[in-house]
């Protein structure tokens, strides 16, 4: 079992200051978006958030630097995460979750240059992206994020 990504060794850094830090987790959040955005393959998995993604984007950057052994912004502003209930409003399959991951998966590959550090995040998203399945059933095209949201 591996160790969760804040738990820091002295004889190693934490995962936030191994992947760059601030601006290492922008830029892997940033093209994970952009990818998002622009792969047809993650079409329904777009669908899912609102028009812009720029407060996705925050939200998705300021987790994980907490996750990761940062500055816990996200904790700070919002509380724990509970990201199983804060998805709960939308239906996700392993079809969205394949959709995620793929662009997760690319992100890294571009933004990560350690293999085993990329490999790790990797698992880990894997595992997190598996824990946000609530549903067998495709996604329902009549709940967007802004409703989820009112």
């Amino acid at each position: 079992m591996t160790d969760h990504p804040s738990v820091q060794h002295k004889d190693r850094p934490s995962t936030y200051l191994q992947v760059g830090g601030e601006a290492g987790i922008r830029a892997l959040v940033e093209r994970f978006y952009q990818l998002m955005e622009t792969l047809t393959q993650a079409r329904g998995v777009r669908q899912m958030h609102p028009p812009t993604l720029v407060g996705s984007a925050d939200s998705l950057f300021k987790f994980l630097s907490g996750w990761w052994g940062g500055p816990p912004l996200f904790q700070n502003e919002r509380g724990h995460p509970r990201l199983r209930r804060r998805h709960a409003p939308y239906a996700i399959s392993v079809v969205e979750r394949d959709e995620w991951m793929l662009c997760m998966g690319l992100a890294l590959d571009e933004q990560v240059q350690d293999v085993a550090l990329k490999s790790k995040l990797l698992a880990m998203f894997c595992e997190m992206a598996d824990h946000m399945i609530n549903t067998d059933l495709a996604p329902s095209p009549n709940i967007t994020h802004a409703e989820s949201e009112s």
